[in-house]
């Protein structure tokens, strides 16, 4: 035989073997050794796609393990992730993050979230499953950009789908490294790569490619109200977490000690980077000060001077009236230093008391300064938390023994996340029960997401049979 026609023959017989097996592992154009991380947003996406093609072949067992595999490959990384977030973000704590990204590893729920619904009659059965969508297009914050990275990679892979992420520029560096890892540990788990994805150079104009890609069929959105509005002129299915201003309504009956000590534990978290924290508190006259003396025993301290308080206002609020982003998830010792105030011991929250149209109360600030609004009544203060939470719709805590009092302020609140007698963080699953999330969809109503929200609710039909009863 000539050398040409064996060397037809071998390439015959190795494609027909290729065609054979099922799962051989998709091609990479992953740019050099990084994993995932491509030049162009179409490079990404396309390789997710066919990745994402192969990865729907694969059984819910083997979708557990990739879950698996994220979480025992990430544990031995928590302090380092944590650490590399605030070395470059400059927001939060590392000790915090460390329970965040902690959080986010353990609690966020896998394939068992998709759960399966059966009707079944005279007629036959109607079966309703959870089914992927394919490649996510997904926005993650600079506020919480690890926690959010890993929790929603564990959802939108338990649910079958390729993610292409969008990180914030302010996190870049992170969310790559992350990204990177991520891809890597997905792809040793099942042997297919590119099913987590990015670019090389993450920015605005990626984002907007990726909403407006073909083959992204749905976008889920981390961050503030302009990119949530962006998402949803694509026309795509959009699930959009954004703003919140969370109040925290204390009345008399409440346990002061307790309720202190959990809204300075929640308001001080991380340094009040996460949406869900308590960014005012409304009190009934005849407790708040021993409310505010409950809270300066917790580590707060209680800024009564008010050319104290003028200075905290300059520096935190700008003349157009929103946050200066500088101070974003800084400490509150920092915040006091470019204040110019003194203070003799490290805080950990700052309280001031103001009413509620000063600018503490009204805009989401980000840091560790919560304004006390004085109210004589519970009646005013669900009225006025009503109308600091601007309609939102977010978080709201409340702090109370009286059932009635706390059934109808959940109702008349509609928040997303509604903590009884809790730090608000309860409301992610931290000291509080059920599963945690990093992105709470308020505006498109999905609510604390998982992996169910990132499938299609699929109807299948067999007619005539099927029914025992």
């Amino acid at each position: 035989m000539e050398s040409l026609e064996l060397e037809q023959l071998v390439k015959k017989v190795l494609l027909e073997k290729l065609a054979e097996q099922k799962d051989v592992p998709v091609k990479t154009t992953t740019r050099g050794a990084k994993s995932g991380i491509f030049d162009t947003v179409d490079e990404a996406v396309q390789a997710a796609v066919q990745a994402q093609n192969s990865y729907k072949e694969k059984s819910l067992e083997e979708r557990r393990n990739v879950v698996k595999a994220i979480r025992e490959a990430l544990y031995p990384e928590i302090e380092s992730i944590a650490t590399r977030a605030v070395a470059e973000t400059g927001m939060g704590n590392v000790t915090d993050k460390i329970l965040k990204n902690t959080l986010a590893i353990e609690k966020t729920p896998g394939v068992e979230d998709l759960y399966t619904e059966v009707a079944t009659g005279d007629n036959g059965m109607t079966l309703y499953e959870l089914s992927p969508y394919g490649v996510i297009g997904a926005v993650a914050p600079s506020t919480n950009p690890t926690e959010t990275l890993i929790c929603n990679t564990i959802g939108m892979l338990a649910a079958g789908n390729a993610v292409f992420y969008s990180p914030h520029p302010g996190a870049k560096n992170i969310s790559l490294w992350l990204i990177e890892k991520l891809n890597t540990i997905v792809r040793e788990s099942c042997g297919i790569d590119n099913l987590v994805v990015t670019v090389e150079k993450p920015s605005i104009q990626a984002a907007q490619e990726m909403m407006n890609h073909p083959k992204v069929p749905l976008l889920v959105i981390t961050g503030g109200p302009g990119v949530v509005l962006q998402a949803m002129q694509s026309g795509k299915k959009v699930i959009g977490a954004g703003a919140g201003n969370p109040p925290s309504i204390v009345d008399e009956t409440a346990n002061i000690e307790k309720a202190a000590a959990d809204i300075v534990d929640g308001a001080s978290f991380d340094h009040n980077i996460l949406c869900i924290a308590e960014k005012s508190v409304v009190a009934v006259d005849s407790i708040t000060d021993f409310l505010l003396f409950q809270m300066e025993k917790n580590g707060a301290l209680h800024v009564t001077n008010p050319s104290d308080i003028k200075k905290l206002e300059k520096v935190a609020v700008t003349d157009k009236g929103v946050t200066n982003k500088k101070l974003v998830g800084k400490s509150a010792s920092e915040i006091l230093k470019e204040a110019g105030i003194t203070c003799d011991f490290t805080p950990r929250l700052i309280i001031v008391e103001t009413d509620k149209s000063h600018p503490f109360a009204t805009v989401e600030l980000l840091m560790p300064i919560v304004p006390v609004v004085r109210v004589p009544d519970f009646d005013e203060a669900l009225e006025v938390a009503i109308e600091l939470e601007q309609g939102l719709h977010h978080t709201a805590t409340m702090h109370s023994q009286n059932i009635s009092r706390l059934n109808k302020a959940a109702r008349d609140m509609q928040t997303s996340i509604f903590v009884k007698n809790g730090p608000s963080f309860a409301g992610l699953g931290f000291r509080g029960e059920g599963s945690t999330t990093f992105t709470i969809a308020t505006p498109t109503g999905e609510g604390t997401t998982t992996a169910r929200h990132f499938a299609r609710r699929r109807r299948c039909v067999l007619t005539d049979g099927f029914s025992i009863r």
